[in-house]
C-alpha cells in the first residue's frame, strides 16, 4: 500500500470519491468547492466542511479571535467560489485540557463576528477533548440553480482572471484576515456568468489546475500579469496558497464587457487553450514554461 506522503491529499481524496456511496439526486459530489444538492424549483443546496488544526492551519501563539475568524471564514469562501450565499453553520471543537476558557471564547467571538457580517446562523455543533486544537466547520448555503459555477465549465478561449493579489499569506496573515470574496461572486453570477471559479487556498498553481482537469483544457497564464502581494516572488504567487482569492474564467464576449466594469479590481491573468497545449507560464520574452503544480499539502 502508498503512503499518504506519496499520493497526496489529492490522491486520498480520489480513493475515497471512488468508494463513496451518492444517490441519484446528488447533484454534485465530492470534486468541486462545495457539495450541490436539491433544494427546491428555484434553489441549490450547497453543503461544505472545513477543518483547521493547530500546527497545521494555525500556531499555537496566533490570535485565537482571528484563529475563530478564519475557520468560518474559509468556508464561506467555498460558497462564494460556487455562486451561492452563505446560510447555517455548525460549529465542533476539540480541546486539549490545557486550554483556557478565555482563548475558547476569543475564537467563538472571532467566529461569531464573522457570520454576523455575512449573514450565517450558527445554529449547532460539538465539543470534545483532543491533544490539538481542532475546529471544523460544517456550513450550508443557497444558490439560484442558474448562479451555480462548477470547476468544469471552462472552454477553449475563455480568458482567466483572479480577484487579488497572490503570494506572502503566512508572512503578511492574510490567511488569518481575509476577506471572503462573496460580493465579487454574487457580482459575477448575477451580471456575468463565469465559466468555471474556485478559491485559491492551495495555491493558483495547485487550485487552477483543479479547474483544468475537471474542464479538460489547458491554460496559458502571463508570468507578468500575476498580482502579487509587496515582496512576492512569482513562484510564491503561484504557490504559496492560503489566499482565499477566487480565480475564474468568462467567455470571450462575457470577458468584454466584464473588462468595462468598475465595480470591482480584478486582474485578468491569462486564457484557457486546449488540453493538449498544457499548462503554461508565458515570461516577459514570451517564451511559454510548463506550470508545475505546486501548493500547500496536507500529508
Amino acid at each position: 500500500m502508498r503512503s499518504l506522503k506519496k499520493i497526496g491529499e489529492f490522491g486520498l481524496i480520489g480513493t475515497i470519491k471512488k468508494s463513496a456511496h451518492i444517490e441519484k439526486e446528488v447533484i454534485k459530489g465530492i470534486g468541486d468547492d462545495t457539495a450541490v444538492l436539491p433544494l427546491d424549483k428555484k434553489r441549490n443546496l450547497l453543503l461544505t466542511t472545513d477543518m483547521l488544526v493547530e500546527g497545521v492551519h494555525f500556531s499555537v501563539k496566533e490570535n485565537r479571535k482571528l484563529v475563530g475568524r478564519k475557520a468560518l471564514a474559509v468556508s464561506i469562501s467555498d460558497i462564494a467560489a460556487m455562486g451561492g450565499v452563505p446560510k447555517f453553520a455548525v460549529v465542533s471543537i476539540g480541546i486539549p485540557n490545557s486550554a483556557c476558557e478565555r482563548g475558547i471564547k476569543d475564537i467563538y467571538e472571532g467566529l461569531s463576528r464573522i457570520a454576523k457580517e455575512f449573514g450565517v446562523s450558527v445554529v449547532g455543533g460539538d465539543t470534545v477533548q483532543s491533544k490539538k486544537l481542532v475546529i471544523n466547520v460544517a456550513l450550508t448555503g443557497e444558490s439560484g440553480k442558474k448562479d451555480i459555477v462548477l470547476r468544469s465549465g471552462a472552454k477553449p478561449d475563455d480568458v482567466v482572471f483572479v480577484t487579488g493579489a497572490l503570494g506572502q499569506s503566512l508572512k503578511t496573515k492574510k490567511h488569518l484576515k481575509f476577506i471572503p470574496r462573496l460580493a465579487h461572486a454574487q457580482y459575477l453570477v448575477k451580471c456575468f456568468k463565469p465559466s468555471a471559479m474556485i478559491d485559491i487556498s492551495d495555491g493558483l498553481s495547485s487550485d487552477l489546475a483543479h479547474v483544468l482537469n475537471e474542464s479538460k483544457v489547458g491554460a496559458v497564464i502571463d508570468e507578468k500579469a500575476i498580482p502579487r502581494a509587496k515582496g512576492a516572488t512569482v513562484a510564491q504567487a503561484l504557490s504559496d496558497g492560503e489566499d482565499f482569492e477566487l480565480v475564474f474564467t468568462l467567455p470571450k464576449k462575457e470577458a468584454e464587457f466584464f473588462r468595462r466594469q468598475k465595480k470591482f479590481k480584478v486582474y485578468e491573468i491569462g486564457i484557457i487553450v486546449q488540453k493538449k497545449k498544457g499548462f503554461m507560464l508565458r515570461d516577459s520574452k514570451g517564451k511559454l514554461n510548463k506550470i508545475i503544480r505546486k501548493g500547500y499539502g496536507h500529508f
